[in-house]
């Protein structure tokens, strides 16, 4: 700012006159000063130390800055700095009950019709009070979301940079910001029980086993569920530290932990593993779930297996069958890519050859078979441009024969349907059961078409394959089925035709399992409907209000007064009831669109079907899958990380589930900081 700028943005101080002020030469004429008094005066006293020389002097702290001598004049804005920069010790201590007016920027959240007008003016930004606890808080948030170490706050440069943007934050220890990330999480749980409470229908897990270079064992425990607006959930609710992860008990225990923690007793209605479990392991599961939740359809919902840890194990038969022929072609790729002069080669000859394809190289990680798959999907469509290779680049000798890719691309034919359905499950949109009916059905019928096969590769490769989805659908096809039914596009016709495929003549027999199956199920619902929910029952007490006799409806209710009478609706309306779901069958099937929300159909149509709507939200809340969406390709265990292992259990659970947490926003309970230190 020059000195002229600075003149023109001084103002009266307070005690002195306008002539006393102004500063003119005896050619310059007075300058015109603007009634209003600067803000800066409220902070700041002007004294004479010697002839001609005027100093200013903050109010908090006494320190002074220059201000005039002779004709010369030093402005304000060096005064600004110092209150508004953080300078001020005194200030910022929160000396005084008026520093906030001169500070505080406006918040649209707090209220009011327009942000207060500037009171002086700078060419920065408002300024934001320095807030010690919120800065925590912020670190905490950021180590949470990004995976940063704890012991971040204790690396030298980060305290230098920190130091950098604000000299008056005082540095962390690993303890403190330890308590804070905890704090950060319990908040966030308040919120995510707050909201489940008024979840209205059952409650779904997954269980993924994590292991450890300790030996211990972590069970990442997720919970779905679909919420009142019929909206379909997936939160982590636990990570539960098994010192003993191949006990028997190991998964019991997890189970048991997040039942208790969470509240879950009689809630439960599918339990899905990563890792199918030993008859040992459900023996020790049964009691538990047969003491904490009623078992519905006898128990043969309730354990599911796992599609993409399936799928990972199918595609690892197809690797192992194609482990050479993998090799000539990662190679080939390696000599490729390794080097930008064999790159540049490549697309040269890639255009004068004129190959229509527009996948690009790119080496594999091994421990992802999807990357396995699209290498060898790309290197076969460009394979003509490898068998030339070798005329531009002498030193090139790996090219694969015509054999080999003839066998590269059966061994894509295999991993394609597989790609294809476990991509489903990478998507942000949280997938439904139905899709994977569909999904299974037809790589189910695939490989029974490539068995038949007259060479004998496909033929033993296509029998290792259906061993492995052939086990999972005889523990889930009544599941995927049950759920296809509750698509009012397919219902049971879809399974009829699906059954017809796959079982031949003995189709019948397993259709009729499934019809059978579905009418159990629903008497069950009819039988055994759910208790009033928070928000049902918040619904029940709005649709009386205003009623003069509210009080006595409302003693109904929560007595349970017309228990008996729902009894005697129940026995004499019991084939009423059934033909609710005799109904639904029978009518005209949808039209099949593309893009189809059915818990959005049975949002629309819960009056119509009103117990029937509610077997549909706890089956169509089914997860297929136990892993998280970033492990479905993996064909190696998840491990935790050396660091993370370090930790203390609690610690570990809390940065995980509140990661999670954090990402479907922030928590709505309580904006207040909650300290905690160990």
């Amino acid at each position: 700012m020059t000195e002229m700028t600075e003149i023109a943005d001084m103002e009266t101080i307070p005690g002195e006159s306008n002539n006393q002020l102004a500063l003119t030469t005896p050619e310059a004429q007075p300058i015109k000063r603007r009634k209003k008094k600067s803000m800066v005066w409220e902070y700041f006293t002007i004294e004479n130390v010697s002839a001609g020389c005027r100093r200013a002097y903050c109010k908090r702290c006494k320190q002074s800055f220059a201000y005039s001598t002779g004709s010369k004049v030093a402005g304000t804005s060096h005064l600004k700095r110092h209150i508004a920069k953080g300078t001020c010790r005194a200030l910022l201590r929160g000396q005084g009950q008026d520093n906030n007016q001169f500070i505080t920027p406006y918040n649209p959240k707090m209220g009011g019709s327009e942000p207060p007008k500037r009171r002086y003016r700078s060419p920065s930004s408002p300024f934001i009070p320095f807030d010690q606890d919120r800065c925590r808080h912020e670190i905490a948030r950021m180590i949470i979301m990004h995976e940063y170490p704890l012991h971040i706050v204790e690396h030298p440069g980060f305290i230098a940079f920190v130091q950098s943007l604000q000299p008056q934050f005082d540095k962390m220890s690993f303890n403190t910001v330890q308590g804070d990330c905890v704090a950060t999480y319990l908040r966030e749980k308040q919120s995510l029980m707050k909201f489940i409470e008024g979840i209205p229908g059952r409650f779904c897990l997954t269980l993924d086993m994590w292991s450890s270079n300790q030996t211990l064992g972590y069970v990442f425990i997720t919970g779905h569920f679909v919420d009142s607006d019929w909206k379909l959930h997936r939160r982590v609710f636990n990570v539960v530290m098994e010192p003993y992860p191949d006990s028997h008990s190991a998964l019991s225990h997890a189970i048991a932990a997040c039942i208790s923690d969470w509240s879950l007793e009689g809630k439960l209605f599918s339990l899905t593993f990563n890792h199918p479990l030993s008859e040992a392991g459900l023996e020790n599961l049964r009691p538990l779930l047969c003491v904490k939740n009623p078992l519905i359809l006898n128990g043969q919902l309730l354990i599911r297996n796992c599609i993409a840890r399936t799928m990972s194990s199918m595609a690892k038969d197809v690797l192992g069958a194609g482990q050479e022929i993998i090799k000539k072609i990662r190679d080939s790729v390696k000599y490729v890519k390794m080097s930008e002069s064999h790159d540049d080669k490549f697309i040269q000859v890639k255009n004068q050859l004129q190959v229509p394809s527009e996948k690009s190289l790119f080496l594999d990680n091994q421990t992802r078979w999807n990357t396995t798959y699209q290498m060898l999907a790309a290197a076969s469509e460009l394979k003509e441009v490898f068998d030339c290779l070798d005329t531009y680049g002498p030193d090139y000798k790996l090219a694969p024969s015509m054999e080999d890719w003839k066998l590269a691309e059966t061994l894509c034919s295999f991993l394609k349907p597989l790609f294809d359905a476990a991509s489903i499950l990478t998507t942000t949109t949280l997938p439904t059961v139905i899709t994977f009916f569909y999904e299974v059905w037809k790589i189910h019928v695939d490989l029974g078409r490539s068995i038949t096969s007259e060479d004998p590769f496909i033929s033993n490769l296509a029998k290792s394959m259906q061993e492995k989805i052939d086990k999972y659908w005889k523990d889930c096809s009544l599941v995927l089925a049950m759920a296809v039914v509750m698509d009012p596009r397919f219902k049971m016709k879809l399974v009829e035709f699906s059954f017809t495929k796959i079982y031949s003549e003995d189709a019948p027999t397993y259709i009729k399992t499934v019809d059978d199956g579905i009418h159990e199920l629903f008497l069950e619902y009819v039988a055994l409907p759910l208790p009033l929910t928070p928000t049902y029952a918040e619904e029940v007490n709005g649709a009386n209000n205003g009623k003069t006799n509210e009080s006595h409806y409302g003693n109904l209710l929560s007595d349970h007064g017309l228990t008996d009478f729902d009894v005697y609706i129940m026995e004499t309306n019991s084939q009423q009831m059934k033909s609710e779901l005799d109904q639904y069958l029978e009518e005209s099937l949808l039209p099949r669109v593309q893009e189809f929300d059915v818990l959005g159909w049975w949002k629309l149509n819960k009056m119509k079907y009103p117990t029937l709507s509610k077997m549909a939200r706890d089956i169509l809340s089914i997860p297929v899958c136990a892993a998280a969406p970033e492990s479905i390709f993996d064909i190696t265990d998840k491990q935790l990380d050396e660091y993370r292992s370090s930790l203390r259990p609690e610690t570990v659970e809390a940065l995980i589930c509140a990661k999670d947490w954090l990402h479907f926003g922030s928590s709505d309970v309580s904006n207040a900081l909650v300290k905690m230190e160990f």
